[in-house]
């Protein structure tokens, strides 16, 4: 692919991009959220057209024209997505043959003796006539990848295929990419798992804000290397931001008003220890797709908690649910406002009211001028730019979406709150207000977990930051340890 630009209404997703891929290697395709992975797959496979730029294959002098993804299978190019798209309902052999235009699906004993034949040259541990519903997420994934290898493709493009697999599910993906890579099959590996691209890759290319930061033999770039190519901070050139709050120490967690305790979920969150303070900030940090938000949801009771406790002044408290952790003084601003956030139908109003709604019961419904004293109150405090208390949050802005996510949690006046991504899709001034409002909170006795994609804000903000790194705690920093390459250090794994 070379100089490949595209552009969405104001946004530039892709600028002058050049990417590289051989016969018979296994290419990791990096970036944090934005840096423009999926958009430069989705030109590869035809699901969106180039606005500029050109596509060659096998060494051919004259560029192809990809528009559909038909097009693009035609050529050899097929996608494994993150999330299957395959039909649970049908067989293992119907699924792999299904849209076929071979006529295969018509012959029922040869479609199944065949697909017999490609999963045992493939090892993948499944019967041609048994239903895909009753393999496992990994052998799904494998027979998404059998379907492909099946319509010989040349590309086979890999998108997060191993965020839901245990450990030994990735080993045996891993062992297929090999023999993929061995019959030489090109692999694009997209992931955000520093440990598994370093254990399965040949090169990687990194993508920074829709720009080409670069492509590296895994031979020649450390992992902090590369964490720093992701996030775009120079380790020669890093100033050591150190926060206002007085660093705690990290053996005092018997004061802690939460903790946990070996505390793992059904996201594949590896048991993790927490505390915080009363009037503490502290955050989770790593690339994205550590685990960040993950942890907190676990707390919180979003995802299903499989093992471990969490204590609320050292006495254990279930928190099976979200409900569980709002009666127990915890509030959770969530990282993504559209979806899990805003009730976008509803006034601004309706939105602040909502968690303390919950909280009172639906039997007990506020009064109209119970309710418009609430929202009055907290967009005079928090400054939400609307017409009135009435406005569909819909209308209003990304910052003003975001505040009023936040006014609906301080009207619980929670002991703990939760913040992930808060400030993401804002515009810097509001940035600003909300990073003070936190550290004004946390003065008040309030206790705050912060998350952030940006760095520099974490550091301004945290006095100690629990630092991730594949789904699992890696470290903890505060004090004289909380500096940017400490932290970019520790994500990468101590790595020189």
């Amino acid at each position: 692919m070379k100089n490949i630009h595209k552009s969405f209404p104001g946004v530039r997703a892709l600028q002058a991009v050049d990417f590289t891929l051989c016969e018979g290697e296994i290419h990791a395709l990096m970036g944090e959220n934005g840096a423009g992975k999926s958009t430069l797959i989705k030109v590869l496979t035809g699901v969106y057209e180039k606005d500029e730029g050109q596509i060659f294959v096998e060494g051919k002098d004259k560029a192809v024209a990809i528009r559909s993804p038909q097009e693009a299978q035609k050529l050899g190019i097929s996608t494994v997505y993150q999330e299957i798209t395959l039909c649970p309902n049908l067989s293992v052999a119907e699924n792999m043959y299904i849209g076929r235009t071979d006529g295969l699906c018509e012959n029922w004993k040869k479609m199944n003796a065949d697909a017999d034949k490609i999963l045992q040259s493939l090892d993948i541990p499944a019967k041609a006539t048994q239903q895909l519903a009753s393999c496992s997420i990994a052998v799904q994934q494998m027979v998404a990848i059998a379907r492909a290898v099946d319509m010989d493709c040349k590309v086979l493009i890999l998108d997060e295929p191993t965020s839901s697999l245990d450990d030994q599910e990735v080993e045996k993906l891993f062992g297929l990419m090999r023999d993929l890579k061995a019959r030489g099959v090109g692999i694009i590996f997209v992931t955000h798992f520093l440990d598994q691209v370093y254990e399965v890759c040949d090169k990687i290319t990194v993508l920074r804000d829709g720009k080409l930061v670069g492509e590296y033999e895994i031979k020649d770039l450390p992992r902090v290397q590369l964490v720093s190519k992701m996030l775009g901070k120079d380790l020669d050139d890093m100033s050591d931001i150190k926060s206002d709050q007085a660093a705690y120490d990290k053996a005092d967690a018997s004061t802690a008003v939460f903790e946990t305790e070996g505390l793992a979920s059904d996201a594949g969150i590896k048991p993790f220890d927490f505390y915080i303070h009363k009037g503490e900030v502290n955050g989770f940090t790593g690339l994205l797709g550590s685990g960040r938000s993950e942890c907190v949801r676990a707390i919180f009771g979003a995802d299903r908690v499989i093992s471990g406790s969490v204590k609320k002044n050292g006495k254990v408290v279930k928190i099976s649910k979200p409900l569980d952790a709002m009666k127990n003084g915890i509030a959770y601003l969530p990282e993504d406002r559209k979806v899990d956030g805003i009730v976008g139908d509803l006034s601004v109003r309706d939105n602040i009211i909502l968690a303390l709604q919950v909280l009172e019961g639906f039997f007990k419904p506020f009064s109209k001028a119970e309710a418009n004293k609430f929202a009055d109150e907290y967009i005079k405090l928090l400054g939400i730019k609307t017409a009135s208390a009435d406005t569909p949050i819909k209308s209003l802005s990304g910052g003003n979406q975001q505040k009023v996510i936040l006014a609906r949690w301080l009207l619980t006046h929670p002991e703990y709150l939760i913040l992930d991504e808060p400030t993401r899709g804002i515009d810097v001034g509001t940035k600003v207000e909300i990073q003070k409002l936190v550290l004004k909170l946390a003065s008040e006795g309030m206790s705050v977990t912060f998350i952030s994609s940006e760095l520099d804000e974490m550091l301004r903000t945290c006095s100690r930051l629990v630092v991730m790194r594949d789904r699992k705690v890696v470290g903890e920093l505060s004090g004289d340890d909380l500096t940017q390459s400490k932290v970019m250090n520790t994500i990468a794994g101590g790595d020189k």
